[in-house]
């Protein structure tokens, strides 16, 4: 189903703490001539931004808002300042702020209006032009580490791990004394799929974590390099780990871990327990009914219940009561009315699903295409379907797109595997 506004929330936060690439700020009399200079005559607004920067180094992001906040209060013309602020926001909130960045970015020093702009051509989906840009400020700015950070990510989405390896590896020399610069290398390692190297950089950005934060990137990439080596046991092992932590965290006060019991339910399901599964699912629901979240988001989450038990009955064999979790998801979103219409794809998904397990491979061809194509998971399942109704060509350029991304996401560690060895030459 679509991602619920709170999701869509939670999610904005981690590519917050993902995508920033910030940190290594200066002052003017620090500055040796290698590193960006940043403009404000503020002390306090200066500090404020180093402590959401360290915030956003230890993955957290409720710090950081707060921090933010404090700069901008202390200088309200820090470009840099209001950046921070509108990253720590969801989007209506934070287009003023990124407005007003780039408004006074036109006054800055040329290194932080430089590197405003290769943030937001990034922010407008032009990952190339942005690293042309970090480039050219690595060059002038050698020691600045939050521009090699954007180096590596920015290199990551462009598939070229060899260059992301090497600006995170630089980025941990000039410091690596924060867990986020880990989790990245970590994530690189995963892509290459040298798991256990993956392992040891998720479990150092583990060991570096601020008390109280429990980091969606190391412990999700940690379980995951466990899911690509068909190691199910030590990945929910790693899961359950992460729900004892998130349960402690502040992060918990304002969502539920649904998202991770969903998780483990998704591993039992695809790897022969779908009985067991359905109990994961369950448990992930009442941690939503037990929380203040709104009635149309418990709906939505419920509705995500069902698809997870429609998709466990197929895998028993029980045909008929699947499909009435299918035909039942349907009824949800059509009483939707047109807000129910963006869920469709997750109709689509299911219903393929439980043709698929049903030996129906054309219908399952027919509703999976108009599933969420850019789930690598979604586009096993077409594979799948093409393969039997023997569609190779299909099948053979749907496994390379999965074999060819670079999410770092429980989809394609699912997915991967099988697309590798099913894709031919």
């Amino acid at each position: 189903m679509k991602i619920s506004k709170i999701v869509r929330r939670l999610n904005a936060v981690l590519a917050v703490l993902l995508l920033a690439g910030v940190s290594g700020l200066v002052s003017a009399s620090e500055s040796n001539g290698k590193k960006i200079v940043f403009t404000t005559k503020s002390k306090e607004a200066h500090e404020q931004v180093v402590q959401a920067i360290r915030a956003i180094e230890s993955f957290n992001a409720q710090q950081g808002l707060v921090h933010a906040r404090k700069a901008v209060e202390a200088d309200p013309n820090f470009a840099f300042a209001h950046y921070l602020l509108g990253v720590f926001q969801p989007p209506p909130q934070a287009k003023p702020h990124f407005d007003k960045a780039t408004e006074l970015a036109k006054s800055a020093s040329e290194g932080e209006r430089r590197y405003l702009e290769a943030i937001f051509l990034n922010r407008a989906q032009k990952p190339s032009e942005a690293l042309a840009i970090f480039k050219e400020l690595s060059q002038q700015y050698p020691e600045d580490r939050m521009v090699r950070m954007m180096i590596g990510q920015l290199s990551v989405i462009l598939k070229d791990l060899n260059s992301a390896q090497a600006a995170f590896e630089k980025a941990a020399q000039l410091d690596a004394s924060t867990p986020r610069v880990h989790t990245f290398l970590g994530n690189v390692y995963l892509l290459k799929g040298d798991y256990g190297k993956a392992r040891e950089y998720y479990n150092a950005s583990l060991a570096k974590k601020a008390d109280g934060v429990a980091p969606f990137g190391a412990y999700n990439g940690l379980a995951y390099s466990y899911v690509y080596q068909g190691d199910v046991k030590s990945a929910i092992k790693t899961l359950e780990a992460f729900q004892v932590e998130y349960e402690k965290s502040p992060g918990a006060q304002n969502f539920p871990p649904v998202f991770i019991w969903n998780a483990i339910g998704r591993l039992l399901l695809e790897n022969g327990k779908p009985e067991e599964s359905i109990k994961a699912y369950e448990k992930g629901y009442a941690t939503v009914a037990a929380s203040s979240m709104p009635e149309q988001e418990k709906k939505i989450w419920l509705g995500r219940l069902h698809h997870g038990k429609g998709r466990a009955l197929a895998k028993m064999g029980k045909h008929d009561e699947a499909w009435k979790e299918a035909e039942l998801i349907k009824k949800m979103i059509d009483e939707g009315g047109e807000a129910g219409k963006p869920f469709m794809p997750a109709y689509h998904y299911i219903a393929g699903y439980l043709k698929l397990e049903n030996g129906d491979s054309a219908a399952a061809v027919e509703h999976l295409k108009q599933a969420d194509l850019n789930d690598p998971f979604h586009k096993l399942l077409l594979a799948r379907a093409y393969d039997k109704a023997g569609d190779k060509a299909s099948a053979q350029k749907v496994y390379k797109e999965i074999v060819d991304s670079t999410d770092i996401t429980l989809e394609r560690a699912l997915s991967y595997p099988e697309a590798k060895k099913k894709l031919k030459g």
